[in-house]
């Protein structure tokens, strides 16, 4: 459904498969890769390269890779090399070579038959073609986890020595191999493993820092000036720290929130969409954890359900909250309790995950505790805490 005042002006730079111009944060990893395969640019026939790229889930590994490929064969073009940049994801082919091979070689032969022949019998065939268009080759192998772990030592022993099997005859492949788990390696036989680990680009993780740059550069391709607030950066840049400094995961929570600012007509991202995106990723509470709640609690809950319903901020002091929670004792003709028993009640809260809490250095003040409500928007929470009020005054009275 399109929008009239959506806050996008180009969504398309927050899907999955776009590749930056510039990938922030990994300029180091990408000239060491242009270093590692300069060789093409003077000795494309002579030479061949194996480098690996690692790194957790989210650290760039699939974008670096792309970004290295479109570049170097631009350069390449313009020197009037022929190179061809081939990206393969090993999962998408069950971790099997001879299905990789099979597709690699329908890139050249759009109507090479998918069955019949053996990987070897495809890879002559596809040595033949690059030898006939004098093309060198870089095959990227992403998720190459999967066929290790499908294949074993054997295959991976194959693809180390393609050239040693051409004696004489130009080189033609080039592998960048991309996996998580480097550990994978120890489980391969000694001349695989002397093989692979010569040259590793290792990513890793983002801190929140670089998450928070990543995200605003996406920010500025992707939505109308001033549409998404530095809290709801700042706060998706936490959530994917927290899963492990995964930058994939951010951009894809900050889509999201961008998509419930639009199905809800708002012109500004902000922290109750991003509570919105959250929740429909996480799970939220469930009314049994309302449910077994003391009246206070609920009270507590409610001031602070509240308070972030009608201030679109990330996170505000106890005092802040308290001055919520005795209007909200006042409506329901409840004495408030002390501040030692609010923090109490805030201890328990973010003990079950509802809230989170935080402990900041203040000048002179010495150090003051601010609360969030990350995950949950605030005003469902606010309707389920009304109803359960409701409810628990109604069985007071009756008593």
């Amino acid at each position: 459904m399109l929008y009239a005042n959506s806050v996008f002006k180009d969504e398309s730079k927050l899907d999955i498969n776009y590749v930056p111009k510039a990938l922030p944060h990994r300029e180091k990893e990408y000239r060491l890769l242009m270093e590692f395969f300069n060789f093409l640019f003077q000795f494309s026939e002579k030479m061949s390269q194996r480098v690996i790229i690692t790194g957790d889930v989210g650290t760039g590994k699939t974008a670096l890779s792309n970004r290295f490929g479109a570049d170097i064969t631009l350069q390449a073009n313009k020197k009037k090399i022929k190179l061809k940049y081939i990206h393969v994801n090993c999962r998408e082919y069950r971790g099997k070579i001879s299905l990789i091979l099979q597709h690699i070689l329908t890139i050249f032969q759009a109507n090479f038959p998918k069955r019949g022949y053996s990987s070897e019998e495809v890879l002559d065939m596809l040595f033949q073609i690059l030898d006939e268009e004098a093309t060198h080759i870089i095959l990227a192998l992403d998720e190459f986890d999967t066929l290790i772990k499908n294949e074993g030592s054997e295959t991976v022993y194959k693809l180390t020595r393609l050239q040693e099997m051409r004696s004489n005859k130009p080189q033609r492949i080039s592998l960048l191999f991309i996996l998580r788990d480097l550990a994978l390696i120890n489980d391969l036989d000694e001349s695989s493993k002397s093989t692979l680990q010569r040259n590793i680009v290792n990513l890793k993780k983002y801190d929140i820092n670089q998450l928070v740059d990543i995200l605003n550069e996406r920010v500025d391709m992707s939505f109308n000036l001033y549409a998404v607030n530095d809290d709801v950066i700042n706060s998706i840049a936490e959530f994917g720290y927290s899963e492990s400094g995964n930058a994939r995961f951010a951009i894809d929570l900050l889509w999201r929130a961008g998509k419930y600012a639009d199905a809800n007509n708002k012109r500004v991202v902000g922290m109750e969409c991003l509570r919105e995106a959250v929740s429909s990723i996480f799970p939220s509470i469930r009314k049994s954890e309302i449910d077994s709640l003391t009246l206070h609690e609920k009270l507590f809950l409610l001031a602070i359900a509240r308070f972030f319903n009608y201030n679109d901020v990330a996170c505000a002091s106890i005092s802040e909250i308290e001055e919520s929670y005795e209007i909200v004792c006042e409506e329901y003709s409840e004495k408030p309790n002390s501040h030692t028993q609010i923090w109490k009640y805030v201890q328990l809260l973010s003990a079950l995950g509802i809230i989170k809490i935080k402990v900041r250095s203040a000048s002179k003040r010495g150090r003051s505790t601010f609360i969030s409500l990350p995950t949950i928007p605030s005003n469902e929470l606010e309707k389920e805490l009304n109803a359960s009020l409701r409810k628990k005054v109604s069985e007071k009275h009756e008593i």
